[in-house]
Formats: structure tokens, sequence, C-alpha cells
């Protein structure tokens, strides 16, 4: 699931602040002690929960009337992520507070809600400006050390025409890779790697051998070896609208929904509700 998407993913409870009756007097719970009418549990949950509750039911009442995800769309999106989670599934849904699937499948109706907006928002020439800067994903092997001098010594080594392997095999630190000779497989620009590393790592030419890159591991002498091919722009548009449609997208278009919309909150305790700072804390 999109980080964005399991954003949302708020406690399974949370809608039921809606159930109650904000003026009613209506006794939920007796003891001797005194009763909890539904006015006092509205007021508790409110404060807890409300502004979370309140943006998760606008959104859902302005995005269902341009948007539409039906039954077979939802089905198949859960699907997938008991795919994803196998046997971990229903434990994933009470961690986060959901009583059972069909409760889940309601906030994630409005995942796909917003996925839908956030994808239409999408221009053409935010497509064309990611597709020119878009780098394809390489192979790459590199060698880790300590310091400097030392990487200086197995730059020099290499370039005298040693092989990168045994290189690899009396030098590396790093031991996973260095089983491989040094490769780390191919990655892409926003791998879970370090910043400087990606950064040289993708300025190289296949087969050119860098200088020492310093991250926070250590001293890095990479070399590419291979590049895959970029594929033509109708044949990336749906990956790159994907990596377009991040958290700060979804809250611009939501945004611009509910002005549209012309939301306005009566409830003074729940102005901000709609903020996207006022769940942030939340989620």
């Amino acid at each position: 699931m999109k980080k964005w998407m399991l954003a949302l993913t708020l406690a399974g409870g949370v809608l039921a602040l809606s159930a109650c009756n904000q003026g009613g007097s209506d006794t939920v719970a007796e003891s001797k002690a005194g009763n909890v009418t539904e006015e006092e549990l509205y007021e508790v949950m409110k404060d807890k929960v409300g502004a979370q509750a309140l943006q998760q039911l606008v959104y859902e009442k302005v995005l269902s009337e341009k948007y539409e995800v039906t039954d077979k769309e939802l089905d198949a999106k859960v699907a997938e992520l008991k795919e994803q989670l196998g046997e971990n599934f229903e434990a994933a849904l009470l961690q986060y507070g959901y009583k059972d699937e069909a409760d889940f499948k309601e906030t994630m109706k409005l995942g796909m809600l917003q996925e839908k907006a956030g994808l239409e928002s999408i221009t053409d020439k935010e497509l064309q400006e990611a597709y020119e800067n878009y780098k394809p994903e390489i192979k790459a092997r590199h060698i880790l050390v300590a310091d400097e001098k030392t990487a200086l010594e197995v730059k020099q080594k290499l370039d005298d025409g040693a092989k990168f392997e045994d290189i690899s095999n009396t030098y590396s630190t790093d031991e996973a890779a260095k089983a491989n000779g040094g490769d780390l497989g191919f990655f892409g620009t926003t791998a879970q790697m370090d910043p400087e590393f990606l950064k040289a790592a993708f300025a190289l030419k296949v087969n050119e051998i860098s200088a020492p890159v310093k991250s926070q591991f250590g001293y890095h002498i990479i070399q590419v070896t291979e590049q895959k091919e970029k594929e033509s722009f109708e044949k990336m548009k749906d990956q790159l609208k994907t990596q377009l449609l991040t958290n700060e997208k979804i809250n611009e278009v939501m945004q611009k929904e509910l002005k549209d919309a012309n939301v306005k909150i009566s409830d003074k305790d729940l102005k901000n509700a709609l903020d996207p700072q006022a769940t942030a804390a939340h989620q």
C-alpha cells in the first residue's frame, strides 16, 4: 500500500462518532456512581478523534459527488493487500482498530477515492517533466572501507587493472555485498540508500569507477555495470503518475476539492478539522 493510503488508516472506531447525537440525553451506560449520556460520550469522542472523524466523513461526501469506487475495484484492492500481508492480514486489522474487514473497507474506499482525484489532477506538463527527469535503474557494485586513505588505495589498485571482485573480497567491510563481489543489484533513484551514494552512482557512466564517495557508512568506490533502457513516454505514463501521487499532492487536491464544494464547519471546536495539519499528529 502507498504511504499516503496507510496514513488514512485511522482507528476503525472513529466513524462511530457520527452515530452519536450531539444534543442527546439518552443514557448509554449506567452505574451507581452516575450515568453516561450520549452527549457526554459525544463530547469525549469529539475531543479525542473528532477532527479525524469529521475529515474522513467530509472527504468521502465531497469526493463521492465526482468520483466512484466500485465494489469490484474495492474488493480487488483488498485482495491485493491480503496477498501482501498473507496470514498477518487479520492481525493488521486489529492493530489499527478495525473490528472486521467490512469496517476496514470503509477507510480503504476513501483512500481509493483520493487516489482517483489525485491521479486526475496530474497534468501532461507534470508528466512530461517527470519523464525528462527520470533516470532508469542501474546495476552497481561497490567496495566500502572505513577511511579515505584506504579508499584511494583501492581506487588506485582498480585503475592499475586489479579485479573488482578480488579487491572487494580483500578490502570491503560490506559483508553482504562482499559475498557477491560487491554487487548491489539493480536499484533506482528512490532506493532506500544513502543520498550521497545514490547521487554519485547515478552520475557515473557504465563501467566507470568513482573516486571515493563519503557516506554515513564510510567511503565507497562505486562502479556501475549496467543501466536499463528508458522506455517510451506512453509506456511510462502510469508509473510516472504513481510516483507523482505523493502525500503533498493528495493534500493539495483535497484542499481544492473542499474549496470547490464550499465546505463550512459550524462546530467551533472542529473549525480546523479540515486543515491537513489538524490530524497529522494522530495519523
